[in-house]
């Protein structure tokens, strides 16, 4: 009986957890998008899917998903694509490696709050440090890059690059680390350019990993919209509204919870459908022993 029992209490404390701090509060968004908040009574009414009918009927709520949807480009590409060189750059274990790996991984470890105060400073028209180097090269700009719906995005951005970069860097580098050397050194005994072992051997057994990156870049690109509230509350003019911040600005602002739970039961439902598709991919990826 203890045997039979042992695997499912070596699971306990992850069901507990996940079941705590995921399917409890999913179902909650769905059981609170049913009712209409808005209506100051201590129980509010059963309104049913209008509240997702208004959510889907709202400008603002689709420009978010636009936005968040430019912003994934403009994060999880060149972030993953910079994370991949660096991990190739740095893959050899030498002493000027590590320090550099530091280096890069720095930015990780900073709080996305205090990361967004700097790059605000950075930011800053005329007296910030991007417009110093600029005037430099091409005399006083003033340009406010945080103000402008042309450009607040791209710099919100800027900033996810930089923090998550090094972290992704990680996995790349364990993965190279731990792939088997006997396929490359065959590679190159039968005359591969590294080009050609990168793109038929190394990629293919990055493959696993890659997925999983893109996975973690996705939820990242998503639910981490720190710097948002600090460097332009979704402005100007909802240029820089992301999803999450769309929800936050629904139940802190607006006091709509009903809205708020709707948007975030279709946000966690569309991360699901990413997640399933993704690892769907990752099963049928590259595996290799040692």
């Amino acid at each position: 009986m203890f045997k039979r029992c042992f695997p499912y209490l070596l699971l306990a404390p992850t069901l507990i957890f996940l079941a705590a701090f995921t399917y409890f509060p999913l179902w909650r968004a769905l059981i609170d998008s049913l009712y209409d908040s808005r209506i100051s009574t201590d129980r509010p009414p059963f309104v049913g899917l209008d509240n997702f009918i208004r959510l889907f009927a709202d400008r603002i709520f689709w420009l978010s998903i636009g936005n968040n949807l430019l912003y994934i480009l403009l994060t999880v590409v060149p972030g993953i694509f910079l994370a991949l060189g660096l991990a190739l750059l740095l893959a050899e274990n030498t002493r000027f490696n590590r320090w550099l790996r530091t280096a890069f991984f720095f930015p990780t470890i900073i709080p996305l709050v205090s990361a967004a105060t700097l790059w605000t400073f950075i930011f800053i028209p005329d007296l910030g440090l991007l417009d110093y180097y600029l005037a430099k090269i091409a005399g006083p700009l003033g340009i406010n890059y945080l103000g402008m719906g042309s450009s607040a995005l791209f710099a919100l951005a800027l900033v996810g690059v930089w923090k998550f970069t090094g972290y992704f860097m990680l996995f790349f580098l364990a993965a190279l680390q731990g792939m088997p050397v006997a396929p490359r050194e065959a590679a190159l005994m039968e005359g591969a350019s590294r080009h050609q072992i990168f793109w038929y051997i190394t990629l293919p057994l990055l493959r696993p990993t890659l997925n999983f990156v893109i996975i973690i870049a996705l939820v990242y690109s998503i639910t981490q919209i720190d710097h948002v509230a600090i460097m332009t509350q979704g402005g100007p003019n909802h240029a820089s509204s992301v999803l999450l911040f769309y929800i936050q600005d629904l139940a802190n602002n607006s006091h709509d919870f009903g809205k708020a739970s709707a948007a975030t039961f279709f946000t966690m439902l569309a991360l699901f459908l990413v997640s399933i598709l993704n690892l769907r991919t990752l099963e049928k990826g590259a595996h290799y022993e040692r």
